[in-house]
C-alpha cells in the first residue's frame, strides 16, 4: 500500500482524539503500524498492560515495545543511551526498526519483562504516528493477535482474533512491509540482531560502521556442536528477552511443512492421495492443476513476499485443509526476516491455544 492509500483510510482527527482518550483511561487500542497491527496500551500503566496480556494469552515475562512518538522522547524510556542509537534513530526512524537499550527506572516491569533493558521504536504509519502524538507518550503495542498465532495486518484481522477485548480499533488500512520490526540490541558491548526484519545488518553497518553480530547464526552453529541455543542464551541472561525470539511463534493452527521447491509437487500429491486436504503457498513452482491441493502463488521478490505472508497464512489457514505446504524461501539476506517467521510458525503450527 502506498502511502497516498495510507492517507486515503486514516482515521479523523476525532476518532484519534478519542483512540487517546482511551489510552489514558487503561483501555486498549489497536492500531496499525507498517509492520503490523499493535495492541496497544499506555507503557505508563501496569494496570492497562495487564490487560494486553490476558487478551493475547501471553506470558507475563515476556517483554513488550514501546512506540514513542519521535526520537525525543527517548530519554524518557532509555539511560546510557549510545551514540550509535542516535545515528540509528535519525537514519531509520520512523521505521521498522526497535532498539534495546538499558531502561530508565520509571519504565514498568511488565513491559520490560522484569529486564533492565527496554525495546522501544518510532513506527512509519501516518495513523500510528498521529496516535502517540495525541497521546504524547509511549504506547506498548505486541502484535494484535493471539499470543504465538499469525499477525494481523489488516484491521479485519484484529477484529477476527480479538473482537471486543479491544476497545477501538484504528483501521489504517494493510500494512506496508507486513512482518515485525528488525530488534537490534544495544544494551551491550556489541550490537545484536536479536530478530531479523527489513532493516538488515548491511544496512545497519552502513550507520555505525560496524556489522552487528548475530546470535541466531552462532546458536546455529553451536546446536551443531552440541552448544547452546538462542533461547537457552538469552533465559541465562546473557542476551535480553525480546518479542518473537520463541521457537513456535507466527503459527497457523493448521499443522504447517516447509518443503524444498523440487520436493513441493511430489509432496503436495502424495499426501492428497493419502486423503488429505492440503493447502499450498508455493514462490516459484507453478500450479499443476491437481484439483486435490489448493494453490497460492506468493509474490517473487522479498518485499512483496513479506507484504503478503501473514494474510496469505491466514487465508490458507481458513481453508479447511490438514496440512499447509511452503515452499521454502531462498537463502540469503533479503530473504533472512522471512525464512526466521516461516521457521517459527512450522514449529508452533498445528497446536491449539493454551489459554
Amino acid at each position: 500500500m502506498s502511502r497516498d492509500e495510507r492517507a486515503a483510510a486514516r482515521p479523523d482527527d476525532a476518532e484519534i482524539r478519542r483512540a487517546a482518550d482511551l489510552l489514558r483511561a487503561g483501555k486498549l487500542v489497536a492500531l496499525p503500524t507498517e509492520t503490523v497491527y499493535g495492541l496497544g496500551a499506555d507503557a505508563l500503566n501496569p494496570v492497562a498492560l495487564a490487560k494486553i496480556f490476558a487478551a493475547k494469552g501471553r506470558p507475563a515475562d515476556h517483554p513488550l515495545i514501546v512506540h514513542l512518538p519521535d526520537a525525543d522522547h527517548l530519554p524518557r524510556w532509555a539511560r546510557a543511551i549510545p551514540k550509535e542509537a542516535l545515528a540509528l534513530a535519525r537514519a531509520f526512524w520512523p521505521g521498522p526498526l526497535t532498539l534495546i537499550l538499558k531502561r530508565e527506572a520509571e519504565v514498568p516491569d511488565a513491559v520490560t519483562g522484569g529486564q533492565d533493558t527496554v525495546g522501544v521504536r518510532v513506527p512509519d504509519h501516518p495513523v500510528a504516528l498521529a496516535l502517540l502524538r495525541a497521546f504524547d507518550s509511549g504506547i506498548a503495542a505486541p502484535s494484535a493477535n493471539r499470543f504465538g498465532r499469525i499477525s494481523p495486518t489488516t484491521a479485519a484481522h484484529v477484529r477476527e482474533e480479538l473482537g471486543d477485548k479491544v476497545a477501538l480499533i484504528l483501521d489504517g488500512g494493510a500494512c506496508a512491509v507486513g512482518i515485525e520490526s528488525t530488534i537490534l540490541d544495544l544494551s551491550g558491548h556489541n550490537p545484536r540482531i536479536l530478530r531479523p526484519g527489513a532493516i538488515s545488518a548491511a544496512d545497519i553497518a552502513r550507520v555505525i560502521g560496524r556489522r552487528p553480530l548475530d546470535p541466531r547464526a552462532e546458536s546455529e552453529a553451536d546446536t551443531e556442536s552440541g552448544g547452546d541455543t538462542l533461547s537457552d542464551a538469552a533465559s541465562d541472561g546473557s542476551l535480553p528477552r525480546v518479542s518473537g525470539s520463541l521457537a513456535a511463534h507466527y503459527a497457523p493452527r493448521t499443522p504447517l511443512r516447509l518443503v524444498a521447491a523440487e520436493r513441493l509437487v511430489e509432496t503436495a500429491a502424495i499426501l492428497a492421495g493419502e486423503g488429505s486436504r492440503v493447502a499450498v503457498l508455493a514462490l516459484s513452482v507453478a500450479d499443476p492443476g491437481d484439483a486435490r491441493s489448493l494453490w497460492h502463488a506468493a509474490p517473487a521478490d522479498a518485499a512483496g513476499y513479506a507484504h503478503d505472508l501473514y494474510a496469505s497464512l491466514r487465508a490458507l489457514d481458513a481453508a479447511g485443509a490438514d496440512f499447509i505446504l511452503v515452499e521454502a524461501p531462498p537463502a540469503g539476506p533479503a530473504w533472512q526476516a522471512i525464512a526466521d517467521r516461516l521457521g517459527r510458525a512450522a514449529a508452533g503450527s498445528g497446536e491449539s491455544d493454551q489459554t
